[in-house]
C-alpha cells in the first residue's frame, strides 16, 4: 500500500531536478527518465524548460507530467500578469494551487528560477527560497542535492558543472534518474 501524500516526493518516481546558483549564474539540470512502475517508458523527456518574457525563468518539475505541464502553463499566466515579479508569480499560483478544487489534485512539485531568486513550489502551498541557492527535487532529488552542496566547496566550478556532476552522482545512486540530462542556465 502505498502511504505517500499526493505532493511527497518521496513517493515519486521517474525525474531528478536540480537548481544550482554560483557566481551570478543559475543552472537548472533535469534528467529525461519516466518511469511507470518498474519500467522506463522513455529516456529523453524535457523537463526543465525556459517560461516568461524572452526565456527569463527557469523550470523544472517532477510528478505526473500533464499535471506538471498544467501548472507550467499556470505560472506562465502569473509571470505574465506580474512581469519580472517571479516570487508574486510563485505566490499567487501557490494560492490557486491550494484552493482551486481541480489544481488541488495536480501531482507535480517545481522547481523555478531568475537571474535573482530560486523558489521550490509544492501543492501544499509552499513557496521555499533555499538559503543556499540549491534545490533538488524528484525522486533523485536529495541525491543531487546532496552532491551540489559538497561541490560548492570547491571553488573553481561553476553552476553548470556543479549541476552536471550532481546529475551523474544522483543517476548512479537513483534508479529512477538516467544520464539524459537538460541543463538551462541564466547568467
Amino acid at each position: 500500500m502505498n502511504t505517500n501524500t499526493p505532493h511527497d516526493p518521496v513517493g515519486w518516481h521517474g525525474t531528478t531536478i536540480l537548481c544550482v546558483r554560483r557566481g551570478g549564474t543559475v543552472a537548472m539540470a533535469g534528467d529525461g527518465q519516466v518511469s511507470l512502475g518498474q519500467t522506463v517508458i522513455k529516456g529523453n523527456a524535457r523537463k526543465v524548460r525556459r517560461i516568461g518574457a524572452g526565456g527569463a525563468v527557469l523550470a523544472g518539475f517532477a510528478g505526473a507530467t500533464a499535471d506538471a505541464f498544467t501548472l507550467l502553463e499556470r505560472l506562465e499566466a502569473k509571470l505574465e500578469r506580474f512581469p519580472n515579479q517571479l516570487e508574486r508569480a510563485c505566490v499567487e499560483l501557490a494560492k490557486d494551487w491550494r484552493t482551486d478544487r481541480y489544481l488541488r489534485r495536480l501531482e507535480a512539485m517545481m522547481a523555478v528560477a531568475d537571474r535573482d531568486r530560486s523558489f521550490t513550489l509544492t501543492g501544499n502551498g509552499d513557496v521555499l527560497e533555499p538559503d543556499d541557492g540549491v534545490i533538488g527535487i524528484g525522486s533523485g532529488g536529495n541525491f543531487a542535492l546532496s552532491a551540489a552542496r559538497a561541490l560548492l566547496t570547491v571553488e573553481d566550478l561553476g553552476a553548470e558543472e556543479i549541476a552536471r556532476r550532481s546529475m551523474k552522482i544522483a543517476g548512479d545512486i537513483c534508479v529512477y534518474t538516467n544520464y539524459n540530462v537538460i541543463v538551462e542556465t541564466i547568467g
